[in-house]
Order: structure tokens, then sequence, then C-alpha cells
């Protein structure tokens, strides 16, 4: 477990931004595994980070005092104390992107490829199982886009 698999999306991307704009102040290594840091937000916040155990990292922002939870302050101060690590979430999470696009291209084009493959009726037959089970702004749009009178 490491501080980017503990904390939230959200949190990960925010503290890279926080890094980004230099919000890590008095950053402090107390040995291999341990830091702290002042980082300013909406006011500064007081972060203690734990390498080792993630979870006994705190912070004492209002979404983390008291828990257990890696916030965006405990993330931008991993990011100044661990060299590269910055880099190296973008570039992870640039991979995922690309692998997640080409999943999408794949699935799109199987799909095109088995509705050629289709007859006429089973077109018709998915269509009707889409509208009775779709979100009801799926049939409506389709309306709205073909001009069908109900």
């Amino acid at each position: 477990m490491s501080i980017i698999t503990s904390a939230s999306g959200s949190s990960c991307w925010r503290g890279l931004d926080y890094y980004k704009n230099k919000k890590i102040k008095n950053i402090k290594k107390l040995n291999n595994n341990e830091y702290t840091s002042i980082v300013s937000g909406n006011k500064d916040y007081n972060v203690y980070l734990n390498l080792e155990h993630p979870r006994k990292s705190t912070c004492n922002c209002p979404l983390a005092n008291g828990k257990r939870i890696i916030c965006k302050h405990i993330v931008a101060t991993y990011f100044s104390a661990v060299p590269n690590s910055a880099k190296n979430f973008e570039e992870e999470q640039e991979k995922l992107q690309q692998e997640y696009e080409e999943y999408e291209e794949r699935q799109y084009k199987n799909a095109i490829d088995y509705l050629h493959k289709m007859t006429k009726k089973e077109l018709i037959e998915e269509l009707v199982y889409i509208f009775d089970y779709a979100p009801e702004w799926i049939y409506t749009d389709f309306v709205r886009r073909n001009d069908i009178e109900g």
C-alpha cells in the first residue's frame, strides 16, 4: 500500500496541482520514511507523512483531521518528498487513459461488427429491448432526433 493507492483519485490530482503550484512549505525529512510540511490551501495545514505506513499520515485539514484519510495535502507532500513520484503518477495515468481509450475503440468496433451481422429483425428486437430497459432519456432523445410521432 502506498500514499497514491491509499488516496482517492481526486486527492491525487488535487495534490499534484498543489505540488506543481509549489504550495508545500517547510518540508522536513524526519527519517527515511517520515516527513512533515506545511501546505497552503484555504489556510496553512500541518502534514505528517509516513511512507512506510500511509494511513498513519495526518493532516489537520477539515477532510483528514482526526481520520485515516489521505488528503490532497498529504499527497502534495508525498510528491515533494519522493523524487519522480509526481512524474511517475502522471505517466501512469496517461498510460491508463491510453489503454482505456484503446479498449473503448475495440469495444465500439466489436459492437459495430456485431450489428452488421444481425438481421433486420434482430436489430429491431435489440432496439425494443433497449427502449424497454434503458433510461427514459434514450428513448426521448431517439424520438426527438428522428421526429417520430408518438
